[in-house]
């Protein structure tokens, strides 16, 4: 307000039209802009996401503010948003395009050793745990709104370039609802903010243990685990794959003795980088060059797509541009969990040059 009256009303249309100008500028100087998108008037649906919202609002200090936060949220207000460790910047329209810093303090060792120990041998994959299926004790303990993941208002520092006096202004409120909108898609952000690795909290040894008892063969005994890691099924190298080209797997002069030997977690982790690497691994001295290729998922899953999408460390946005598709249509897909996914030919088209590319 200016010391004559009211600064005239700018309706959200041109805000916007505005402030798109000026990121506009700032990607051609390289930043990669991230924007909040929703589907439709709900900001959050995920055990993450949700849990994330509810825990913001159980605050009575915040409760004249975040209401307003909401509106700003899902007219589309929130033009960027980053999520690093420890750290949350953002940039929000309003009269002008505002600068949202927000500090997290990390989890504290004690409060992360208490969560670790309730999750010990509860969460079977990485799939479980970032897609909230979770039993009642466990989501009890990650949720708990004084010893859980979500920070207390103490632990979190809040800065906006807006000409409110307010510790919490309406653009912080509207990115606190952000992140929660965030999680929806990327629930590994919150572990990144905390400072702590969710890897932790799922055990994948058992798995692995139970298919060594079973005398199955060593390849098979990873492929088992990284199924586990990844919450998926992994193809076979010699498998043909609708889409994509038979492989024709190397002569061999003697077949491969496989001996049933326990696989330790790193090697799982190393063969599952293996998998999702852009390149492949050397090749052994003394051996031929290996055919086998990690092929496109058949059936394609919503599980298999956000596996995929995790591996390559992308949200919801930046992956869907690889496929020339909205986020909202990655959203609905991963939301199908292990149910298969029919999409159109183009789509499906573009699907697996992406695969191509990524891997």
């Amino acid at each position: 307000m200016s010391f004559y009256g009211w600064a005239p009303y700018v309706t959200v249309a041109e805000r916007r039209a505005k402030a798109q100008k000026q990121l506009e500028k700032m990607r051609k100087k390289g930043l990669k802009v991230q924007p909040v998108e929703l589907a439709g008037r709900k900001i959050a649906a995920s055990f993450w996401g949700k849990g994330w919202c509810d825990h913001m609002e159980s605050f009575s200090d915040y409760a004249n503010r975040l209401p307003r936060g909401r509106t700003y949220v899902r007219n589309g207000s929130v033009c960027h948003l980053e999520i690093r460790s420890g750290h949350i910047e953002a940039m929000v329209s309003g009269s002008s395009l505002y600068n949202v810093s927000i500090t997290i303090t990390p989890l504290v060792k004690k409060k992360w050793d208490v969560v670790r120990s309730a999750c010990s041998g509860r969460i079977g994959s990485l799939i479980d745990l970032l897609r909230g299926r979770l039993d009642r004790g466990v989501m009890e303990v990650v949720a708990h709104r004084k010893d859980g993941l979500f920070p207390l208002p103490g632990e979190m520092k809040f800065d906006c370039d807006c000409p409110d006096w307010a510790g919490m202004c309406k653009h912080v409120a509207a990115v606190l609802y952000g992140v929660g909108a965030r999680l929806d898609h990327s629930p590994e952000m919150l572990f990144l903010l905390r400072g702590v690795n969710h890897e932790e909290l799922v055990d994948v040894s058992a798995a692995v243990t139970d298919a060594a008892k079973a005398g199955t063969s060593r390849r098979r005994i990873a492929a088992a685990g990284i199924a586990d890691v990844f919450g998926i099924d992994m193809a076979e190298a010699e498998e043909t794959t609708s889409g994509t080209s038979a492989v024709t797997p190397a002569k061999k002069n003697k077949p491969e003795k496989m001996v049933a030997t326990p696989v330790t977690k790193l090697e799982i982790q190393a063969i599952a980088s293996q998998m999702f690497s852009k390149t492949a691994p050397a090749k052994a001295k003394g051996r031929k060059k290996s055919t086998a290729v990690a092929l496109f998922p058949d059936p394609l899953t919503g599980d298999a797509i956000y596996a995929w999408r995790s591996s390559l460390g992308e949200t919801q946005t930046v992956f869907a541009s690889r496929i020339g598709i909205t986020a909202a249509s990655i959203s609905q897909w991963e939301k199908r969990g292990k149910a298969a996914i029919g999409m159109q030919p183009r789509t499906l088209s573009e699907m697996v040059k992406a695969w191509k590319l990524t891997h």
